[in-house]
């Protein structure tokens, strides 16, 4: 069984015993989280997936760590104008293993019923709630 959940604003796909690094997450090292946001689950020609998600969908995963990614460099130049700009950046992360992942196999993904959630998110005047009205 495997499932694709989202955290930190990323996709990731998990399966039960495997180790994965995620964006950071405030827990303790040996915590356990949960993720509610599944987006699919799947077993061999079984697949389910959600509108946006997977109503009682959740993956549990156990904190193993934290640290920061290797270093990227942003340069910026601009040849005979006298310009050059050098960045680093270190991105932190968790380091989690997937210990179970669960949800409702009798409810087909997809029903109406989460559309309707789905669609009560979006605000009153009609707009995608993205900004600046473009």
């Amino acid at each position: 069984m495997y499932a694709v959940f989202r955290t930190g604003g990323k996709q990731y796909r998990a399966v039960p015993g495997e180790v994965i690094r995620v964006e950071k997450i405030d827990a303790e090292v040996g915590a356990r989280v949960e993720i509610g946001e599944v987006l699919m689950l799947g077993s061999g020609e079984d697949v389910q997936i959600g509108a946006p998600f997977i109503e009682g969908g959740k993956v549990l995963a156990t904190v193993r760590g934290h640290g920061r990614a290797d270093k990227v460099m942003i340069i910026k130049f601009r040849r005979r104008k006298h310009y050059r700009k050098q960045q680093g950046h270190r991105q932190y992360y968790t380091e989690i293993e997937i210990t179970d992942i669960g949800g409702e196999s009798g409810s087909k993904a997809g029903s109406k019923s989460s559309a309707k959630s789905a669609a009560s998110k979006t605000p009153a005047d009609g707009t995608s709630g993205q900004g600046n009205g473009e």
